[in-house]
């Protein structure tokens, strides 16, 4: 070694030459490298590190994305930062990997990130099936539902864009990073939607976007926050399910029921800014009032008539016709047009009592084509729960239609309600029926059906007991007890 020249000079056999050795810079595997891009082929990029000898940076290790061109990652003369895996191969060439040295870069960015809940960018470069993968360079893994605060129908148009994203989840030893989009728009909106409760209060009647239905009611957008339309709010008449009336980015005009701002919560109402229905029949109609309706329901103790739009009547099984009916099914079905008579309007149970019966010159049944009465709903639980009358909110209170809907006390109409209160089955009392003398039917039946026969006339209040509770099949047999 020449004295004086930082042992880039040696001396041999009496000859000073260049000790090309100190030139180049001592590398180990697992470092981190920097050098310029010298050469790119189909297969692999050749980097300048300074070494003897140039590092290749195979195909498989530029990206983290899939089957990538080596002409699409890096450019001649750019500058690399590159991790050595092999200092020399079976050829001796000096193999390197950008994509690793890359990935230990981002760990660090990541897990800083994690502990300090600062968001990461990345770019979308698959759409797989759950969700999206994102490079941070590490493959992050953002799930559908974390996209978007709301669920995001096609997945495809975040394809190739750059997204903001928070770390909800990391494992370094399965190179797992769990993203969330969702809790950076949630973070951007939260001083938004404090503002806009701040400024809603109940009684407001303002407009908002369906953003989601669900079988208990529709979300509704509120340019930032939103508000819920409960299934009873939706409208005046009984809604099965809210995707009857409403459709996802439908705009609506809703009126804001209600606010709990601890939770942040807004109960909406569609049905407050329409036209109440009930509100017509107060203002246009009174009892003893004639009008046309359509027969929506059949249920054991009545029909349900619909006379305006949103707006049902029950006419008791009594009022379907002058004589004794044993099953409202005898005199209508769904679908048929009737003519009803206004007994009662309650306007504190938004509830009508009308009769049939009591309507001069009408026919029932109505006729109606062969082979139709087979069409009807058969009976079941649907016919002892009706749907709401007037009002889909007092859907509860409709079972206790027979007693309360009763406008019109006639004895056929004691004996039928107190015959329906009988708790024995019906073969029971044809027994009893049968067993009884013949001098003593008529003790027989008021012990059976615990009913005191009407007056005045004591033989017809006998029959009819009889009558209200033997099923068709049993007539025979009270019959012959009658005799």
């Amino acid at each position: 070694m020449v004295e004086g020249s930082n042992g880039l000079l040696l001396e041999v056999d009496g000859q000073i030459v260049p000790n090309y050795d100190a030139t180049m810079r001592p590398i180990e595997e697992g470092e981190v490298v920097t050098g310029n891009v010298v050469r790119i082929d189909n297969d692999e990029v050749l980097v300048d590190i300074g070494y003897k000898s140039e590092g290749v940076i195979p195909a498989n290790e530029l990206s983290i994305r899939r089957s990538v061109d080596p002409h699409d990652e890096v450019h001649l003369g750019e500058e690399v930062d590159a991790i050595v895996m092999t200092k020399e191969d079976q050829d001796g060439r000096l193999i390197m990997s950008k994509k690793r040295a890359r990935f230990e870069k981002a760990w660090r960015r990541i897990e800083t990130a994690a502990e300090t809940g600062e968001p990461v960018e990345g770019t979308v470069i698959e759409v797989v099936k759950g969700g999206l993968i994102i490079d941070l360079g590490v493959r992050g893994f953002l799930p559908a539902s974390l996209v978007d605060i709301r669920r995001v129908p096609n997945l495809d148009e975040y394809m190739g864009t750059k997204i903001e994203t928070k770390v909800i989840e990391l494992n370094r030893s399965r190179n797992n990073v769990v993203l969330s989009r969702r809790a950076v728009l949630e973070e951007e909106r939260k001083e938004v939607r404090q503002q806009i409760l701040d400024r809603l209060q109940p009684g407001l009647v303002v407009d908002g976007q369906i953003s989601n239905i669900v079988d208990f009611g529709a979300f509704v957008d509120l340019d930032g926050i939103d508000g819920l339309i409960h299934i009873s709010e939706l409208s005046w008449s009984h809604v099965n399910h809210p995707s009857e009336i409403l459709a996802i980015g439908d705009t609506v005009k809703v009126k804001v029921l209600d606010i709990d701002r601890d939770r942040q919560r807004i109960s909406l109402g569609l049905k407050q800014t329409q036209e109440d229905p009930w509100q017509r029949i107060v203002d246009t109609y009174t009892v003893g009032d004639e009008l046309a309706g359509k027969v929506t329901k059949v249920v054991t103790f009545g029909a349900f008539v619909e006379i305006l739009d949103g707006v049902e009547g029950l006419v008791h099984i009594s009022e379907l016709a002058p004589h004794h009916v044993e099953s409202p099914r005898e005199m209508v079905h769904p679908g048929d047009e009737i003519r009803v008579k206004i007994l009662e309007i309650d306007s504190e149970r938004r509830r009508l009592s009308l009769s049939a019966k009591r309507v001069e010159d009408q026919i029932l049944p109505v006729s109606r084509p062969a082979g139709a009465d087979g069409e009807d709903e058969p009976a079941g639980e649907d016919e002892i729960t009706p749907t709401g009358v007037a009002d889909a909110g007092a859907e509860a209170e409709v079972v206790e239609a027979p007693d309360a809907e009763v406008a019109v006390e006639t004895p056929e109409a004691e004996v039928v309600e107190a015959a329906e209160t009988v708790e024995a089955p019906e073969a029971e009392v044809v027994e009893v029926a049968e067993a009884a003398e013949p001098p003593e039917a008529g003790a027989g039946e008021e012990s059976a059906n615990g009913v005191a026969p009407v007056e005045p006339d004591a033989a017809q209040g006998e029959q009819a007991q009889v009558e209200g509770v033997v099923g068709e099949g049993d007539q025979p047999a009270a019959e012959s007890a009658q005799d």
